[in-house]
Order: structure tokens, then C-alpha cells, then sequence
């Protein structure tokens, strides 16, 4: 792709204008080794732990998802964690993403906060009395290049296992970063994530150094609706739990204080928006419940705060002869701690214990190996679980809208496309496929809006330019009555026709063609362009129009 002169300008412009400014903070810095720190606790001051885990997650995206041919539209369908029937999708899930943004933010969020969490653990071993190389558990390369890669690889399993809903991203494996990163350096913490902000905003610079926009409709969901904050609040606490291992076993001089424990996970949790508590009502709709996040965004500061600061002396202990022990003071954070992961984790485990049923799917389908693919309206979403579960005057039975997608053989059961975003862009792509092959299946919706009473449309299921309706609305009857007549539009899978209604007398024609004209029952209906107006003797009135996308 031609790059505009004007953009190529600015790129080098942003680069060399870097450039100056690091080669400016060497000199001012002059005297002084800024990688000695890294060194001591890196092998070459290098992360290599975080560089070969953030290299996985590309390798996955470009080759696993095609998104090396298809780098703008990645296969996310068959490597989503659907359920414990199909395990590709939860050996996958953790390590795929949406698209370039969903992949780009993750990885910045890798590098600017993995470094920390693979610091505070070292290549070089700190206990008292440990020597690198003395064994495999202490040798510098070992860990840097096996053990640190194969924690991230176990946490991204968990949040798979244990997600609610088929969750896609490496969110929950960065946010386990976050969290051991936080009980050892909170402010750090913070502090990366400014610096994540500032490496998307130079990623964009360098793509898009210039942008234009302007105000346009867009179909958009609640922004909160798309945080997985389930997997979030899992995957930070798993963090703080690793950290936590680490960190408990050195003295407590070593330690971070309690309020900085405490304003790091509060400025960590409401800039990650994981106060962002939500239920998916149906249709369409979710329910933020705001106060409660920010209520238990506290109380997750105080536990954290407590499990890494309280003493280590015993709050009680027993003895029953066979069996003895004490209890920490550190271990009631602890133990508060376990018992919220597991509760996060728990639900996910009936939620997960369910596959794609055998019934026949509401409405035509078409398939594509293993996939059937239809439209259908207020069906029961497959998703949900077989218990429903209500609390809060909300349920787990709810009724979705849209393209489905079913596959048996992997056990998926989604809507790909739901009813109102179709509606609103008019044609969608639904990528299918699987290890080393994909095939897109194009939604194409039609329509006529009738004054008055809503829409008739019709949705074709097959490539982009063509395919096979499976679905029609029902009729739509316009508003007004026109010499004691009712006009209606009925959509056929064959095309659109115009009912005319005289008491019992009922008469049809197909809807005109662009310029031309039909009578039915004494009423002449004229097609302009996009428009259909109804006349009778003097009366002349646009009754229908074709319905128009984003």
C-alpha cells in the first residue's frame, strides 16, 4: 500500500523527535548506569519471559486465526471458550483476539506490565543462600525462557477453564500480571499503565499520523457491555495470589506499605473499570449495577493491602494430638482472598457443563462443514445455562435475535450478528473455520419501511453477492387508510408484494420496479428511486421507502 508523502513525513518526524529525547535523557543522566538494575535481576537486562510469551500470542493471531493473511479480519469463532466439551477452544481462547486493536492492546499491556511481575520474580534467585545454576529452579535461563513462559501458559488455561460466557483475549493473562506486579510495586503498577498509554498513543501516531473524522451514526453497545470483567477480576486475582507467593518470602523492610498497596489497587481497579459490574438482561439490554463495583473495589483494596502488610505472628493455633497448626494473621487475607476467586471461578463450572443440542434450528440454514448457520428471531439463547439462575430480579433465560451460528461436533451455540446490528449496517461477515482453514458467510438484510408501522425485510444468508433468503419479517400493514382500502407489504423469499384490503376483497401485485408502476384494487402505486407513492384521484402520498444502512 502507497504511503501519502505527508504521512511518511510525519512518521520520521515522531521517530526522530524520540530519538532526540531519549539520546537528551541519556546525557542528562550521564554518569550513571540506568541498565544495572535491569541486569541484576534479568539475564542481559532483558525480559525474555514476557518477549517469548508476547511473541506466543502474535504467532497464534497470525497463523492459528489467519490473521497474518487476514490481518484485519482474524477467524474468532472456533477459538473461544464455549464449553469444557470443546477443548481447542479452551487451549486457545486466552492466547486469540477479536482483531488488531483487541491483539495491540493486549500486547502493550504485556510488555508495559509483565516486565514488572518477571521482576519482582528475577532470573536470579534471591533467597539466602541460593546460587544461580545450582540447580534447574535456580538456573537464570531456565527461568527466564521455561518456568516464567509456562506460568503465563498455566494462568491463561485457568482463565479459560474457569471464564462464564466464550470468553476471547489475553486480558485476563495481563491483569494476572497487573496483580502480582501490584503487591510489589502498586505505585509501579499505575505508573505502567501510563506508560501503555503512551506506547498505543506512538503506535497510532505511526499509523495514522494524521486523522480526520467527522460525526456519523454508529450502532453501538454499552462500552461496559464488552469488558469480560469476570475474566478481569479472575485473572488479577491469580496475579495477586503468584505475587503474593513471591513476595511473602522476604522480610517485610522489603515490602510495600499499606497505603500504597491500598491507592495502587484502587487507581489499578477504577482505571481498568473493574467497578464495572454488569448483567445481560436479553435484547439487547445489560444492567450496570456501578454502586456495587465500587463498593467491592474498595474491599479488594483493603484485603490486598492486608495480605501482603499484616504480621506474619500467629493469630491462633491448635493442637489435637494427630494434627497442629497456626493461623497468620496474613492467612485471613489470604483465606478471603481464595474464597472471592473461588467464588468468581465457581459459576463457571455448571455455566460450562453444556454443549450444542441436536434439535432442529428455528428457520433455514445453510452449512459450512460443521457449522449451520441460520437467522432466526426471540429464540432461546444457547448459550445460557441449562440452571437458570435468577437473583436481583434478573435471569439467565433470556431470548436473543440475530445470525446463529451452531456446530455441534465443537459445541457452539451463539448469535454472531444480533438483529439490531444487522439492522443497522444492513450486511455482516460471519468467519468461520478452524486450525488452518476459514470460509466467510456474508448476512445481507433487506427492506421496506411502511409510513406509520415499521419495517418488512428479509435476511439472505451466502457470499457478498448473493445468497439464499432464510428468513421474512412478518407483514407490515402502513397506517394509513386510503379510500376505506388497507395496504400492506408482504415479504416473500421470492421478493415483496403489495396487499390491498377492501373488506373481504383482497388483491396482490409484486412491488414495482424502479419508474414503473402497478395497480392493485384502484390504487396505483409509482416507484422513484428508493420511494413508492400510492395515488388516488387527487391523493397522492409516499407510503413506502427502501430501507437504508450504515
Amino acid at each position: 500500500m502507497d504511503v501519502p508523502p505527508v504521512d511518511l513525513l510525519f512518521r520520521v518526524a515522531v521517530v526522530v523527535a524520540i530519538a532526540l529525547s531519549l539520546f537528551g535523557l541519556l546525557r542528562l543522566e550521564r554518569g550513571s548506569d540506568l541498565g544495572a538494575p535491569l541486569r541484576r535481576r534479568f539475564v542481559l537486562g532483558l525480559p525474555w519471559g514476557t518477549l517469548v510469551s508476547a511473541t506466543a500470542v502474535l504467532g497464534v493471531y497470525l497463523f492459528a486465526q489467519s490473521g497474518f493473511q487476514y490481518w484485519y479480519s482474524p477467524v474468532t469463532i472456533p477459538f473461544r471458550a464455549w464449553s469444557y466439551f470443546y477443548p481447542l477452544g479452551l487451549l486457545t481462547a486466552a492466547f486469540s483476539h477479536n482483531g488488531p486493536a483487541h491483539l495491540i492492546g493486549n500486547l502493550v499491556g504485556t510488555l508495559t506490565l509483565a516486565p514488572l511481575a518477571e521482576y519482582a520474580w528475577g532470573h536470579f534467585p534471591r533467597e539466602r543462600g541460593s546460587q544461580s545454576f545450582s540447580s534447574l529452579r535456580t538456573n537464570p535461563f531456565v527461568r527466564a525462557f521455561l518456568v516464567f513462559p509456562l506460568a503465563v501458559l498455566v494462568v491463561g488455561l485457568l482463565t479459560s477453564v474457569f471464564a462464564i460466557g466464550p470468553i476471547i483475549g489475553f486480558s485476563g493473562v495481563v491483569f494476572a500480571f497487573a496483580g502480582a506486579a501490584l503487591v510489589a510495586y502498586p505505585i509501579g503498577t499505575v505508573v505502567a499503565l501510563a506508560a501503555g498509554g503512551a506506547l498505543r498513543l506512538l503506535y497510532n501516531a505511526l499509523r495514522t499520523p494524521v486523522l480526520t473524522a467527522s460525526g456519523r451514526p454508529a450502532y453501538i453497545s454499552p462500552w461496559w457491555a464488552d469488558i469480560a470483567i469476570q475474566g478481569h477480576a479472575l485473572g488479577l486475582l491469580l496475579g495477586v495470589l503468584v505475587g503474593l507467593a513471591v513476595i511473602r518470602t522476604r522480610p517485610a523492610s522489603e515490602r510495600p506499605s499499606a497505603r500504597r498497596l491500598w491507592l495502587g489497587t484502587v487507581l489499578f481497579a477504577i482505571e481498568q473499570s473493574m467497578w464495572a459490574v454488569y448483567w445481560y438482561r436479553g435484547g439487547e439490554t445489560y444492567v450496570l449495577y456501578r454502586a456495587v463495583g465500587v463498593a467491592l473495589v474498595a474491599l479488594l483494596a483493603l484485603v490486598v493491602a492486608s495480605a501482603v502488610v499484616a504480621r506474619d505472628d500467629p493469630l491462633f493455633a491448635w493442637d489435637l494430638g494427630v494434627d497442629s497448626g497456626t493461623v497468620e494473621r496474613w492467612h485471613v487475607a489470604l483465606g478471603v482472598l481464595l474464597l472471592v476467586t473461588a467464588a468468581l471461578a465457581g459459576p463457571s463450572v455448571p455455566a460450562n457443563l453444556f454443549t450444542a443440542g441436536d434439535g432442529d434450528l428455528p428457520g433455514e440454514e445453510i452449512s459450512v462443514r460443521d457449522y449451520e448457520v441460520t437467522y432466526a428471531e426471540d429464540v432461546r439463547n444457547g448459550l445460557v445455562s441449562a440452571v437458570d439462575v435468577e437473583a436481583f430480579g434478573e435471569t439467565t433465560a433470556v431470548n436473543t435475535s440475530g445470525v446463529i451460528v451452531r456446530s455441534q461436533e465443537r459445541g457452539i451455540w451463539t448469535t454472531a450478528v444480533s438483529k439490531g446490528r444487522l439492522a443497522f449496517t444492513g450486511q455482516a461477515a460471519v468467519r468461520l473455520g478452524g486450525v488452518g482453514w476459514r470460509e466467510t458467510v456474508y448476512a445481507q438484510r433487506d427492506g421496506w419501511n411502511v409510513l406509520g408501522n415499521g419495517t418488512a425485510y428479509r435476511v439472505a444468508l451466502g457470499d457478498r453477492k448473493s445468497g439464499r433468503i432464510v428468513y421474512t419479517s412478518d407483514p407490515v400493514r402502513a397506517s394509513p387508510t386510503l379510500a376505506g382500502r388497507n395496504v400492506t407489504v408482504v415479504p416473500e423469499t421470492d421478493g415483496y408484494y403489495i396487499r390491498v384490503d377492501r373488506g373481504n376483497h383482497t388483491l396482490s401485485a409484486g412491488m414495482p420496479a424502479e419508474n414503473e408502476s402497478v395497480t392493485v384494487n384502484g390504487l396505483t402505486f409509482r416507484r422513484n428511486r428508493s420511494n413508492v407513492y400510492v395515488s388516488y384521484g387527487e391523493t397522492r402520498l409516499r407510503l413506502f421507502s427502501k430501507e437504508t444502512y450504515e
